[in-house]
């Protein structure tokens, strides 16, 4: 089995390879953005879309010209892989993957790549003084966290909250891999708990954002209150965005630890195959059509965008099929309202958030406890039937639901 996989670093630049890697990101950023004006302009005159091989023609016009003489000072090979970024989006755009290419402004995620992976050396003999030699860079030190296995296939320089990262992507033979476990578990995704596991384990939120938004708005109000375009207001900016980048990586780290402990723990996961961005639409509505409860429905889609749960089941499906695991998506429908024990399914079973009461049959349980117990059944129905089949389809086919109610009782 072949491994893809990529290695992120914080890299220790010195400040004339600080200022070289933004000239080098400043460079790509305008090749892109004039290629997209060029391919926007064809389109106006009634011109064929502009493919790389011919855009490249232009990229050496810009490089010879004199309006932009300074391109000649950036690497080459990242200067092509800008267009190669843009004709991706634009067969993305057309494939219906992404929405049309947009400018890319000045003071957002700066980043470049290497794709020649024979101009790249990676000296990882010390740990302490470990670094790896770019193109028009020279050689970088970086924090070396752990080792990058495999070969080299490009490198990806990037900058977030005032600092620069490499990420050294790389290539690998293994062996099939065979989990270790032989276990299936269901998970319940929520806010007051984060995820709630149908073997009884509860993982707390981390509320990152939460946590921090009295100090974020603290400082965007500060950061309004300067002159636009000035040196305090680039301070006060740089503030905001270091905080942003903070209350990102709590979150991703918590996700990756949540993420890495649940697939070591179980062969089989079963989620639901949630629609966040459809769960976390404004409910504003328009000027003819008002919408009903929007502060709180505000506060409800902070709170999923909170947790992160999109990047919970791409963490676990990649981890799952790096360890011979498997992640299986189930549909979500009424698994918080069926009562695991005699299948009854009524709204007025979910009493409140966190209580499970049966009006068929009296079964009494946390309510994500229960939606996880019936998360696992559909998970078993999906394998008994197929997985092309929804698991409302096919309950007969998976194991009874009081089975998992009495172990869960027991446990």
């Amino acid at each position: 089995m072949k491994r893809l996989q990529a290695y992120k670093y914080e890299l220790m630049p010195n400040g004339e390879q600080q200022r070289r890697m933004r000239r080098f990101a400043g460079a790509c950023r305008l090749v892109f953005n004039q290629a997209l004006a060029l391919q926007m302009a064809n389109y106006a005159a009634g011109k064929k879309f502009i493919r790389y091989e011919s855009m490249a023609k232009h990229l050496t016009a810009w490089r010879n010209g004199s309006e932009t003489p300074w391109l000649k000072d950036a690497p080459i090979h990242p200067l092509q892989q800008a267009l190669k970024n843009l004709d991706r989006a634009y067969m993305n755009f057309f494939a219906k993957l992404a929405d049309f290419p947009c400018f890319k402004k000045k003071g957002g995620r700066e980043s470049f790549r290497y794709p020649d992976a024979k101009q790249i050396k990676l000296d990882q003999s010390s740990r302490q003084n470990s670094r790896i030699f770019l193109p028009k860079l020279g050689w970088l030190r970086y924090r070396n966290s752990r080792a990058a296995l495999g070969a080299i296939r490009n490198v990806t320089v990037s900058s977030a909250g005032g600092r620069w990262y490499v990420s050294i992507q790389t290539l690998r033979e293994e062996a099939q891999p065979v989990h270790p476990s032989s276990s299936i578990v269901g998970i319940d995704l929520g806010i007051a708990r984060f995820a709630t596991l149908s073997d009884g384990t509860v993982f707390e939120p981390v509320h990152s954002f939460r946590k921090q938004q009295a100090r974020l708005a603290r400082y965007q109000r500060a950061m309004n209150r300067k002159q636009k375009f000035s040196k305090n207001r680039k301070k006060a900016k740089a503030k905001v965005t270091k905080l942003h980048q903070r209350i990102c990586n709590i979150r991703r780290d918590y996700l990756h630890k949540t993420t890495t402990e649940i697939s070591k723990n179980h062969a089989m996961v079963t989620i639901e195959d949630l629609q966040v961005s459809n769960m976390s639409k404004s409910a504003a509505g328009s000027v003819q059509e008002p919408g009903r409860n929007v502060q709180a429905k505000s506060g409800l889609n902070k709170s999923i965008l909170d947790q992160g749960w999109y990047e919970f089941r791409r963490q676990l499906e990649y981890k799952q099929a790096w360890r011979g695991g498997q992640v299986v998506a189930v549909n979500p429908r009424n698994t918080s309202r069926t009562c695991p024990a005699c299948g009854h399914v009524a709204k007025e079973n979910r009493q409140t958030q966190a209580r499970f009461a049966c009006v068929a049959c009296g079964y009494k349980e946390n309510a994500d406890l229960v939606g996880a117990l019936n998360i696992l059944a559909a998970g078993h129905a999906v394998l008994a039937c197929g997985a092309t089949v929804h698991a409302d389809r096919c309950s007969e086919a998976g194991t009874h639901r009081s089975d998992y109610a009495q172990e869960a009782t027991h446990a």
